[in-house]
């Protein structure tokens, strides 16, 4: 409690409110956001999810009513009480209101136990009884529905839940009941009868997001440091929300087309001539494949930036050999510098003072797969450039892309401590503060290196990240298992994660760990086949899952959703170019699009690419029927033509070759022809698949693999449906590579 009001300062959009205990500042960005800041740690922001100057032109008034002070755009009203409450209108209705009881406390622990943890030399969070240094309360009515929060666990609402923000690695299979994954992403959506409006918590300490699990009163945010630091996106409906978010905090830049066809992978390839036999395989089996990746093997003695020669040969060499037959190779990077004097990466770091340290100023020492390591400090803007200059060794031996893992950071000599000594740019700070930073830092850091020493598009996929991270990375969501409960469960959490702004994401197909029987790959490749990232990868250990190892049917299969996935490239890529722009997700849930039809609020096994296909997969096992809702409006069965009726459920069939997909009505997709590989050959002509209905379409092209489209070098192509007649115009053109042929297919 802050106390009252005794005052405000008014700077163009910035309000400062003083208190009797202290002081909020409100700040004004567009017509739809404004942040709140209670400086309980220090007076300025430091975000590292929010790059730039986000404030926009916006008309404030700013009057003091008497009980509370207003501040208001033509959209947006926060209403400053007594005790530093704020509540919140959009256009006169009252959208999200502070709560003015006292928490019911929870203690998760008794004092006892957390006596005897710290006795054990445990860090306690503040939080571990309930009670947070910087805590926010809000209003839960009874209809709210919440989503967002990155790549947690459970189901798509994530009312009645509480959840984590601290990046874990967590090798038990994931359920439901666990609180935190790989990825830290505050970024709330809450949906309710009165609207809609999203809640970025910028805090980069172990914080803590309660939805009613505590009460059904109220829902809260607590963390155990920083500052009370939170911004208030309004909209019209869901998508207005997700685009303000990602207005703060970075879209998903397009990638190169390559990395849109499929990943194939593994811990396990642990020769040139294991990726040289994959490779075949591939190829003599005509599965469309464009990456291999090259796990840990592939180091020397697991030391980064290094190569196995006795294994792999020459490096270099086989990287070369891959591209010959069209695959292009993604190889991985683990932060951790081997303890080993003489090797040049540590001596560097090492002679650099590069490394994190002991608060007595010692190199701090924890294990991972080198054995005794050290950690690079990416916190400080020397180390950052230090390891993007790394990315050369990498780029020069023709590597295509840099996969960032363990980078949570993970260790195995238990968790970093929380006093270990990191740099927040011009600053010292704890591992407390950068621990759900580490991983986003590294990927701007690869990023950078990459971009530079390619002049290509940069491929980076990391495990752990932040709020903002899809500017620089893509991300999968770690080490699930083959389990039917875990592609049951990649459905929300792509979802989600596309909602917070990571767009370019997929799960390992087929799990990571344990075995994965054919049905279960069969359904897997099902939903990968849409999935932003379509990668398989798999454990050292457990049995290999290239298709080829369940069988002739399986291969049948898997091979007919891989093509698919090729046939529709072209329309992933127009939603990675519309993504660039507006923040809008690949893969979504049914309710950003139908957000007042209270049968897509929980709906988990389903979700739409884009605005106009629908996929139903089957994600239970001996499933071949399953039950599908189609929302308002008309639909198409996307294989067979069969017109059906929005607004209803539907038993289909979906025996194992099938996973059920509709289009909307109107809708045109544009479809290539199959390849083995995106640079096969040139992609000269273009199929749209026209459904029946009125609406619009448009295409983008371009050369899929520089920055050269942002100086103009693209071509749009806009299509107009009349009900299965088609008008094309170019709207822009740019780019020399035009269709020889562009043909038209109703369905």
């Amino acid at each position: 409690m802050l106390g009252k009001r005794t005052g405000f300062l008014t700077e163009q959009n910035k309000v400062q409110i003083l208190f009797e205990e202290g002081k909020v500042i409100v700040e004004v960005l567009t017509e739809n956001i404004m942040n709140v800041l209670v400086p309980l740690r220090e007076e300025d922001h430091r975000s590292k999810a929010i790059e730039g100057n986000k404030t926009a032109e916006t008309e404030v008034a700013v009057k003091d009513e008497g009980e509370y002070l207003s501040i208001a755009t033509k959209v947006l009203e926060a209403r400053v009480f007594d005790g530093g409450y704020i509540d919140f209108y959009q256009n006169g209705v009252l959208l999200c209101a502070d709560y003015r009881g006292e928490r019911k406390v929870r203690a998760i622990a008794s004092e006892k136990m957390i006596e005897l943890a710290m006795a054990e030399g445990h860090a306690v969070p503040a939080g571990m009884m309930g009670r947070f240094p910087v805590q926010v309360v809000k209003t839960m009515d009874g209809d709210e529905k919440f989503y967002g929060l990155g790549d947690k666990t459970g189901f798509l609402n994530k009312r009645d839940y509480e959840f984590e923000n601290w990046n874990s690695d967590i090798p038990q299979a994931h359920t439901e009941g666990f609180k935190a994954l790989y990825k830290s992403i505050p970024f709330l959506i809450t949906l309710k009868d009165a609207g809609v409006y999203g809640i970025f918590f910028d805090n980069t300490f172990r914080s803590c997001v309660n939805l009613g699990k505590e009460s059904q009163s109220y829902y809260f945010y607590g963390a155990d440091d920083g500052n009370l630091d939170y911004y208030f996106i309004a909209g019209a409906d869901m998508p207005q929300v997700v685009e303000g978010y990602t207005y703060l905090t970075g879209t998903t830049p397009l990638p190169q087309f390559w990395t849109l066809g499929y990943h194939q992978s593994r811990w396990g390839y642990d020769s040139a001539e294991c990726m040289r036999d994959v490779a075949k395989h591939m190829r003599d089996l005509q599965i469309p494949c464009d990456t291999i990746h090259f796990d840990i093997d592939y180091m020397d003695g697991y030391r980064v930036f290094t190569w196995d020669e006795k294994d792999y040969g020459e490096p270099g060499a086989i990287v070369k050999e891959l591209k010959e037959n069209g695959f292009q190779t993604v190889c991985i990077i683990d932060p951790g510098v081997k303890l080993d004097p003489g090797y040049t990466k540590y001596d560097e770091g090492i002679a650099n003072d590069y490394f994190a340290k002991t608060p007595e100023g010692e190199v701090y020492v924890n294990a991972v797969w080198p054995g005794d390591a050290v950690y690079p400090d990416f916190g400080n803007p020397k180390v950052r450039a230090w390891w993007a200059d790394n990315q050369k060794y990498l780029m020069d031996l023709g590597i295509a892309g840099v996969w960032n893992d363990m980078n949570e950071p993970a260790s195995f000599k238990g968790e970093l401590p929380k006093d270990v000594v990191f740099t927040d740019e011009d600053r010292p700070c704890t591992h407390a503060e950068m621990h759900n930073i580490y991983g986003h830092l590294m990927s701007k850091a690869t990023y950078e290196g990459v971009k530079k020493y390619s002049g290509k598009r940069p491929f980076v996929i990391t495990r752990a990240c932040y709020a903002g991270s899809q500017k620089y990375t893509t991300v999968w969501t770690g080490d699930n298992q083959s389990l039917w409960a875990h592609i049951q469960m990649a459905i929300p959490q792509l979802c989600n994660l596309g909602m917070s702004g990571i767009a370019f994401a997929g799960t390992d197909v087929g799990g990571f760990g344990f075995d994965c029987t054919p049905e279960l790959m069969t359904r897997w490749v099902q939903v990968g086949a849409f999935s932003p990232l379509f990668r398989n990868h798999s454990c050292n250990g457990t049995q290999y899952q290239e298709p080829w190892q369940y069988g002739e049917e399986t291969v049948r299969i898997y091979r007919k959703f891989v093509e698919l996935r090729y046939r529709l490239l072209p329309y992933f890529y127009d939603l990675f170019h519309a993504c660039e722009k507006t923040g809008l997700p690949i893969m979504r849930p049914l309710v950003l699009h139908y957000e007042h039809d209270k049968n897509t609020w929980n709906l988990n096994d389903e979700f739409l690419i884009g605005e106009n296909l629908l996929v139903a997969p089957v994600v239970e096992q001996g499933a071949v029927k399953r039950m599908v809702y189609l929302p308002e409006g008309i639909w198409y069965d996307f294989h067979t033509g069969e017109k059906y009726e929005g607004g209803k459920y539907y038993l289909v069939d979906a025996p194992l070759d099938t996973c059920p997909v509709f289009a909307k009505a109107g809708s045109m997709i544009p479809t290539y022809e199959v390849q083995q590989y995106t640079d096969e050959k040139p992609y000269d002509r273009l199929n749209v698949l026209v459904f029946p209905g009125e609406g619009e379409y448009t295409h983008y092209q371009d050369n899929g693999t520089d920055f050269a489209y942002r100086d103009g070098a693209y071509n749009l192509y806009h299509f107009v449906n009349h009900d299965g007649k088609v008008d094309m115009d170019m709207v822009h053109e740019g780019y020399e590579r035009r269709y020889e042929e562009i043909t038209y297919t109703e369905i």
